[in-house]
């Protein structure tokens, strides 16, 4: 009975608060138990388990929606890509506009990280992301490649829709809600991973970091927390006319900080997922704009090509003039939308964008290096930003067609 009682108060305490502990505990355990490597595996199982999980629970939630005739709605979808470039296009700038104010000074020499190769143009990033929409479904789930879920998905529920049985359409239905019941249990034993990846990230990182890259990271936070807490706002108010902050802080309580840890946007799709149900949001929009957003809502990784970028040019004396600098900016912002079907992230778009100011690539690849020292905080931050800022959107894009809707129905019975 009292293991019973236990169980019903864990499952009962609210899920920041769990997360919040296993921190702690990670933390603690780290210097009390630094040879107990063997704890960091609750943090590999947590993430694997939720990377296993999210790409079926997309494909699935989508054609179930689909083939029940649920109509799109279309411009919600319309309204929260536009949301999505937008915040991307305002935190390269951000990023640029910041390194200009606090110019940063790289140690270029070879850093010991294995550099994969790098796109050699925007013309490369769009031919990958094309590819990858067409690869073989079951490829797709395995791989965990969004695009090609959503194309696969997205196809297959439209087919669905006319021609699949009532019985076919609930069967659907259930392996949908059932697949969604699996998603709670593994968020569940949330704060079990958390703890293995405290863990993990203090053993092997340890703090030498910021001693030597203290300021470049500072630059990075700074720039990240800029564009959640700042730009971001500012867009939902200007969307919705509320306060942004209540919905601003929710989803970084419950979608950030589990992302931050698990840096993986893939793995923190059924979280979101489960946010935005708690949130009361269209089904039909969010179980599309959510892995979308995994693939193409990137404010984190314009940061990170704005700042390392500008870090290289002012370490190697080089001019930017403002259309250069806006140049920049644009480039990054698109390039960052397909970070995600490029292997390494947004770190191997650095290349790219140094090529604008005639920066070899041997050099490229040196700040690269630095990329991948600095990772742990900027890859962790870059993915919490990038992460809960889509259910933030998805958020918006809902309400501000709910207002719409209520505002054209208001102004049709006073014509009437």
């Amino acid at each position: 009975m009292e293991f019973q009682s236990f169980i019903e108060k864990y499952n009962n305490t609210n899920i920041v608060i769990k997360i919040f502990v296993g921190i702690i505990l990670g933390i603690s355990a780290a210097y009390i138990f630094p040879n107990a490597t063997w704890l960091s595996v609750l943090g590999s199982l947590f993430v694997g388990a939720l990377k296993a999980i999210a790409p079926i629970l997309v494909f699935i939630l989508v054609i179930s929606s689909l083939a029940n005739g649920v109509k799109k709605q279309e411009s919600k979808f319309r309204t929260v890509i536009f949301l999505y470039i937008l915040s991307t296009l305002i935190a390269s700038i951000c990023a640029v506009v910041a390194s200009f104010l606090f110019p940063q000074d790289l140690s270029l020499v070879s850093q010991s990280a294995e550099i994969q190769a790098a796109p050699h143009g925007v013309g490369d990033i769009i031919n990958g992301l094309l590819i990858k929409i067409v690869v073989n479904p079951l490829s797709s789930l395995s791989e965990g490649n969004y695009l090609g879920i959503l194309f696969w998905s997205v196809i297959s529920g439209i087919a669905l829709r006319d021609i699949a049985s009532s019985n076919t359409k609930n069967i659907l239905q259930d392996f949908a809600n059932g697949t969604s019941q699996i998603v709670s249990w593994i968020i569940n034993f949330a704060p079990f991973g958390i703890f293995g990846l405290v863990y993990h990230a203090i053993i092997v990182n340890g703090t030498e970091m910021f001693s030597v890259y203290g300021k470049l990271i500072l630059l990075l936070v700074g720039c990240m927390f800029f564009v959640y807490f700042v730009a971001n706002p500012i867009i939902i108010y200007l969307m919705i006319k509320r306060n942004p902050y209540p919905l601003v802080f929710k989803c970084f309580k419950e979608s950030g900080i589990t992302a931050f840890f698990t840096r993986s946007s893939a793995a923190n799709i059924p979280v979101n997922m489960k946010l935005c149900e708690k949130l009361g949001l269209d089904i039909d929009l969010y179980s599309v704009s959510i892995p979308l957003g995994a693939t193409i809502n990137m404010s984190g990784a314009a940061v990170t090509i704005s700042v390392m970028t500008m870090a290289a040019v002012h370490t190697l004396g080089i001019p930017v003039p403002l259309s250069l600098a806006l140049i920049l900016s644009i480039l990054s912002a698109f390039a960052a939308c397909g970070a995600s079907g490029i292997a390494g992230g947004s770190l191997l778009l650095i290349p790219m964008a140094c090529s604008l100011f005639g920066i070899s690539n041997d050099i490229a690849i040196h700040v690269v290096g630095v990329g991948f020292v600095v990772g742990v905080i900027q890859d962790s931050l870059e993915t919490a930003l990038n992460s809960s800022s889509d259910v933030i959107f998805s958020a918006v894009a809902d309400f501000y067609e709910q207002k719409k809707k209520l505002e054209k129905d208001i102004q049709n019975r006073l014509n009437g």
